[in-house]
């Protein structure tokens, strides 16, 4: 199960991670296709163009908090083809998300530090477990380190991010 809390941060988050001897993996450019099926059920497709990858990704949201998640994720070889399959199996388009990712880890402890265009900066950290409850701790301490307190931590979803600020911009 993927365990994964995830915090509004400042510019300077990536100095704190460095400062924790966080190896950096990579950047990914990332554009997210979600499409429109109900909570709390999420389906995307996923390119990361700078990779060359694409991704069909199924998640289902295991608790209140959107912390804990079941997730079922292949590689397809043709991005705009799966969301034409989807399309054409009647789902629509909710909502088209790109960002840039750096990624690092530390130990089994992953942090995804997204910059998302017209939301600001996220660091999502993540641990891989079928014990939620330590996965939880493991992710407290780290960000206490980082200086991350409660009120940082984003409690919704990026698709409701995306779709409550174009709501406002319409």
């Amino acid at each position: 199960m993927e365990i994964e809390i995830k915090f509004r941060v400042s510019e300077d988050i990536k100095e704190r991670l460095e400062s924790l001897n966080a190896k950096f993996v990579g950047l990914e450019v990332q554009e997210d296709v979600y499409f429109d099926v109900p909570l709390p059920k999420l389906l995307r497709v996923r390119r990361i163009s700078n990779l060359g990858k694409s991704y069909i990704t199924y998640k289902e949201i295991m608790d209140r908090n959107n912390e804990e998640f079941y997730e079922v994720e292949f590689e397809v070889s043709d991005f705009n083809l799966a969301i034409e399959v989807f399309k054409r199996l009647g789902f629509d388009v909710k909502a088209s998300i790109k960002k840039e990712r750096l990624i690092y880890k530390l130990g089994d402890v992953t942090f995804e530090l997204n910059k998302i265009p017209g939301l600001g900066n996220f660091l999502d950290i993540e641990v891989i477990s079928d014990d939620p409850e330590e996965a939880k701790r493991k992710i407290w301490e780290v960000a206490e380190k980082l200086g991350l307190k409660k009120k940082d931590v984003e409690p919704r979803l990026y698709i409701e991010l995306v779709n409550e600020l174009s709501s406002r911009s319409s």
